[in-house]
């Protein structure tokens, strides 16, 4: 498959694009950017922005209004948003051979939602709910 098929531009939409797609939705809401904001010029993407950023500080790039609230709650939101910027990652790797597939993409957002549900991270158990009904 030809890279611009993928995304639906040859009239052809695939599951894989989907998954895809849907990485880069997760990485708009957790960072609150959109890829075609003006920081995203060049070779600068939304994906090589995240990327860099997930081996450093993924807190440096997530929506500051998440991390609001009681500072007790900040190690746990960390891990919470990094388990979920890796899901996004995982969505949008370059070959739609490695790309995740949307059933372990529901698994991990369970076992995330499971495990984080003490905390005040609203926002992750809001959009899983909206994503499997």
């Amino acid at each position: 498959m030809k890279p611009y098929e993928e995304y639906g531009t040859a009239g052809i939409v695939t599951t894989i694009g989907d998954v895809y797609s849907y990485g880069i939705l997760l990485m708009e809401t957790f960072t609150r950017k959109k890829p075609t904001d003006d920081l995203f010029v060049g070779e600068l993407t939304m994906k090589k922005w995240v990327s860099k950023a997930f081996s450093k500080a993924v807190i440096s790039i997530v929506d500051a209004n998440l991390l609001t609230g009681e500072k007790a709650d900040f190690a746990g939101k960390e891990s919470c948003l990094s388990m979920i910027m890796e899901i996004a990652l995982n969505c949008t790797a370059d070959s739609p051979d490695d790309r995740i597939n949307m059933k372990d993409v529901v698994g991990r957002l369970t076992k995330i939602r499971q495990r984080f549900k003490g905390l005040h991270v609203l926002v992750v158990l809001y959009m899983f709910d909206v994503m499997t009904q």
